[in-house]
């Protein structure tokens, strides 16, 4: 996973081949609606299935509206641009309070959670970290581990990264997604937006 721009300067996750040229072509229009690209998938061979994963511009949540709204316009870009042969589904989703880290900006933007990730190339002998998030530091992302020292991993080799689910992490996307504590649901957690983890999108006849 390294840094990757559309040619309009705005930040992708790491994409190749088929994903990259799908992110290109409708990453503009996600951010005209105000939100932005996190993951892009394209799996099965048949009847391609393209899953996205986005999130709105300052990181909060997408409600099941949103994501019917991005599969609408996502849908609309794809049919003129047809970068499939035949007919493909689009599913859309959240990232989800315990996301995943796929841009620079996500280790910025979420310094101070747990995290853990997996690289493609063992650093120091070992794949596998856990840790705080620290932000990024000439390309690579820092986690401060258990024993109090800090891993830089290079992001063009973090295979996945993915926030770790806490009270302070539900917090902070509750106070970004504008809900007080004040609106919980069961007086345990704040309530967050129900999401629709695997919106139907549009089938390309």
């Amino acid at each position: 996973m390294s840094q990757q721009n559309t040619s309009s300067g705005l930040e992708l996750p790491h994409l190749t081949g088929l994903e990259a040229r799908i992110a290109e072509r409708i990453v503009p229009t996600l951010a005209d609606l105000g939100y932005e690209l996190v993951r892009l998938s394209v799996l099965g061979r048949d009847t391609p299935t393209i899953q996205i994963m986005a999130d709105r511009a300052n990181g909060s949540l997408i409600s099941v509206e949103d994501c019917e709204q991005i599969s609408h316009a996502v849908g609309a870009v794809l049919d003129v641009d047809d970068p499939i042969p035949g007919a493909w589904m689009l599913e859309v989703s959240s990232a989800g309070i315990d996301r995943p880290l796929t841009r620079a900006k996500d280790w910025e933007r979420f310094a101070g959670h747990l995290a853990k990730a997996e690289l493609d190339v063992p650093l120091n002998g070992r794949r596998r970290f856990s840790g705080t998030v620290m932000g990024t530091r000439d390309g690579k992302g820092v986690i401060r581990l258990d024993d109090g020292t800090e891993a830089e991993l290079p992001l063009a080799e973090v295979r996945k990264a993915r926030l770790i689910l806490t009270d302070a992490l539900i917090e902070a996307s509750a106070a970004l997604s504008g809900i007080t504590p004040e609106a919980e649901s069961d007086g345990e957690t704040p309530r967050v937006p129900k999401l629709n983890p695997k919106k139907p999108g549009k089938k390309k006849q």
